[in-house]
């Protein structure tokens, strides 16, 4: 993003593009409870209907509806019911993209993010995991929609990847899980372990 006279004009570029320019911005949230700031270490693109594994491949629902919105806007949704993952959306309007931020080492906020992810024994292990990194920073769905350029959750953009950038195939997909759009910061022991989907188990 150097040179840019808005930084946030190149999240309207495909989100295979954008998503390893995240790595090293930091995600903060001003919570009731206390401040915490994330530095992003690991992400993942999905870059809506072309994409067989983006929630947005069938079009615009009442779920995704904030995927087809503007670029710097947060989605999130729930999975298995119980833990929720954020999203930086991206691309132009109505394109239904987005950046899944998967893992960040916490950069402020220790105390608050220990407290909120109780049992947890090692600072690295506080965001290392989407579910883990919006539990951290205190984010649930009553955020979706929110635009990061302001307000109590905001991302603050890095001029770049702050190292070394590896890519390789996203995290428990089944569709398309040959696309090697997970990023991340080489060497970073917060970046999430790779597991790919578990086979279906047919009776």
């Amino acid at each position: 993003m150097p040179g840019s006279a808005d930084p946030w004009a190149a999240l309207d570029g495909h989100a295979a593009e954008v998503a390893p320019t995240l790595l090293g911005s930091v995600l903060r949230h001003e919570g009731d409870d206390g401040v915490v700031a994330v530095r992003l270490t690991e992400v993942e693109a999905y870059q809506g209907p072309e994409d067989p594994g983006s929630h947005a491949h069938r079009g615009p629902t009442d779920r995704n509806r904030v995927m087809f919105g503007p670029s710097g806007h947060l989605y999130v949704y729930r999975i298995y019911g119980m833990h929720d993952c954020a999203n930086v959306v991206c691309s132009p309007a109505g394109t239904g993209a987005g950046v899944l931020l998967r893992a960040g080492e916490v950069v402020e906020g220790l105390e608050v993010a220990r407290a909120r992810r109780p049992g947890v024994t090692a600072d690295r292990d506080l965001a290392r995991g989407p579910a883990r990194l919006v539990t951290a920073l205190g984010i649930d769905r009553s955020y979706g929609g929110t635009d990061l350029r302001r307000g109590r959750v905001r991302l603050e953009l890095a001029d770049g990847p702050t190292g070394a950038v590896r890519t390789g195939p996203r995290v428990g997909l089944r569709l398309a899980a040959d696309y090697p759009w997970r990023f991340w910061l080489d060497d970073e022991p917060t970046v999430s372990p790779y597991r790919p989907a578990s086979p279906r188990h047919r009776p």
